[in-house]
């Protein structure tokens, strides 16, 4: 029997490490990662091409300018006000908080700097204006269901972490 192949409808389960153009590690997740080849929109679109015919071992490394992955830094992603005004668990640098813009999207900001009285929050992606490497091995391949193709991402499992990927 043919090996399964990433193509559209398939789950792809999968580990992933994000360097910078050097080779230095900026991110890694060794906890399996399910996506919808083709549908999820969490995905970026040039690593779904690159990933399209893989098998289950196959490593692949995908080279992502900022066009093409975190995009370019936003100043209209930045908030700043009196420090007096944020709950405690926040008045720390590295703190992240979860707001909803206006179209009820999840933006998690960042407590970046906390100077005379004053905070400020970042929502711009941790690799913004950086061209990285995504190095994907994938550890499985399986039909989707219905309901998963139906909604574009797979079904929470309780074991598999979901991060978003974009």
């Amino acid at each position: 029997m043919a090996e399964e192949r990433v193509e559209k409808n398939k789950i792809v389960t999968f580990v992933y490490t994000i360097t910078d153009e050097n080779g230095e590690v900026l991110e890694q997740s060794d906890v399996p990662n399910d996506y919808l080849h083709d549908q999820d929109e969490r995905m970026f679109p040039k690593v779904i091409q690159a990933l399209e015919g893989h098998q289950v071992g196959d490593v692949v490394k995908v080279t992502l300018t900022p066009e093409e992955g975190f995009g370019h830094y936003d100043p209209s992603l930045t908030f700043s006000d009196d420090l007096k005004n944020v709950p405690k668990e926040y008045q720390r640098l590295g703190a992240e908080a979860e707001f909803r813009d206006d179209t009820g999207q999840a933006v998690t900001m960042r407590v970046m700097r906390i100077e005379d009285g004053r905070i400020e929050l970042d929502g711009n992606p941790p690799f913004v204006d950086q061209t990285v490497v995504f190095i994907i091995n994938i550890l499985g391949i399986r039909d989707s269901t219905a309901q998963e193709s139906g909604s574009g991402q797979p079904m929470e499992e309780p074991q598999t972490s979901k991060p978003t990927l974009h």
